[in-house]
């Protein structure tokens, strides 16, 4: 039954991935309760786990405390039977990493991203997945999913990316395709932002909370949404594109045409150019400018982008209604501007929104990938047959 392949038994094969699933979301669990979660006896449960364990899926952590001179033994699954890619992709970098089942980082790498954009791109991800795979000394067969962050839209039914302005050449491609062919398992791609947000809901300010949105601020501006606990992607895989919204400049000025009137209002590039037309110092980046703080002219600005940051946020609260706000991104990060983002929100709205700094700085997308390839790999690990099945597999074990 190794990687519960089709060559074993049907019967065999939906037990066991049953039996997978009921320790997962028990562990540590006994055989016993087992037994009993599954519906199976208690004998063909012993059978099961033997062999999970004698294939590696399943490991010992210890024995339960019952009444005097009685106790089972525990089982949770093995971490490092099966291994997840993830990477982040930005117009700067990549930002890669191999995980175990329980999302632990084995290695990861950082390297500037192929300015030559398109299939150099694809040839560099499977040259950093492979250069990883040295690093750790992890077998090629032993990576079973992986998941990519881009700085595009995804659509949802044809998987091809629109929107990515800045890496050349990969809306060209059927990029997901292309990266499950060179490296031979299943790969999903996803919007950097939502990558972000979900590493965020695993991880970040976005756990145990159903609705909220994460915002990245830095060069440009984007927003994962999660409603309901779920990722929402719209019909193109466009939603959270906030950059376009028609606040803090004419949308119809061809100057916001290309970025979209927000981000041409509050991008680095008009943080920049707000502040050197205060006659702040010129050639500062934005990270300076926010250093700066006797500086009158930076002070101004902060305020000027908080004001349009909060008029942004009444608008989407009206359509989203989120509990939360967490920021991100270089910008979005700088406590100063969040301070005063809350404090105009307050004078704009009735209950106000909040406002919290995402704990996972950078990192966010990365985790985001990785929670995304270990939500695949166990959607296909634990895939359950239709009661039909598993009522046929039942009897045949009753039979047997």
């Amino acid at each position: 039954m190794t990687d519960l392949s089709t060559s074993v038994p049907l019967t065999r094969q939906i037990t066991s991935r049953a039996v997978l699933r009921a320790v997962f979301e028990n562990a540590p669990v006994s055989r016993a309760e087992l037994a009993r979660l599954t519906g199976l006896s208690k004998q063909s449960m012993s059978e099961i786990v033997r062999d999970l364990q004698d294939e590696g899926w399943l490991r010992v952590t210890g024995r339960t405390k019952g009444a005097v001179g009685r106790s089972a033994v525990t089982y949770e699954l093995e971490p490092r039977k099966a291994f997840v890619f993830g990477v982040d992709i930005g117009g700067t970098k990549i930002h890669a990493a191999l995980a175990d089942l329980t999302g632990a980082i084995v290695g990861e790498l950082v390297e500037s991203t192929d300015s030559r954009g398109g299939e150099c791109v694809v040839d560099q991800i499977v040259r950093v997945h492979d250069t990883l795979l040295a690093k750790t000394g992890i077998a090629k067969k032993s990576v079973k999913m992986g998941a990519i962050g881009i700085p595009g839209a995804v659509h949802p039914k044809t998987r091809r990316l629109t929107m990515v302005p800045n890496i050349p050449g990969l809306t060209d491609l059927a990029f997901e395709d292309l990266l499950r062919d060179r490296l031979g398992y299943g790969i999903l791609i996803e919007n950097d932002v939502n990558m972000a947000a979900k590493g965020e809901q695993w991880l970040g300010n976005g756990r145990s909370i159903d609705n909220f949105v994460f915002v990245a601020l830095g060069t440009g501006i984007g927003m994962g949404i999660v409603n309901e606990g779920r990722i929402v992607r719209g019909a193109r895989g466009a939603a959270g594109e906030i950059a376009t919204l028609p606040i803090g400049a004419d949308p119809f000025d061809s100057r916001s045409f290309m970025a979209g009137a927000l981000e041409s209002a509050i991008g680095s590039i008009a943080i920049r150019g707000r502040y050197e037309a205060l006659g702040g110092t010129p050639g500062l980046t934005v990270r300076e400018l926010f250093e700066r703080r006797d500086d009158l002219a930076a002070g101004m600005v902060i305020d000027e982008v908080a004001r349009v940051v909060a008029t942004s946020l009444v608008a989407i609260a009206a359509v989203v209604d989120p509990e939360v706000v967490i920021f991100g991104g270089s910008v979005g990060a700088r406590p100063e501007l969040v301070e005063r983002i809350s404090f105009y929100l307050a004078r704009c709205v009735p209950v106000p929104l909040s406002c919290t700094i995402s704990p996972l700085g950078s990192q966010a997308g990365l985790f985001g990938a990785i929670a995304t390839a270990l939500d695949q790999f166990r959607e296909t690990l634990f895939e359950m047959p239709g009661r039909a099945d598993l009522g046929m597999a039942l009897l045949a074990e009753k039979a047997s």
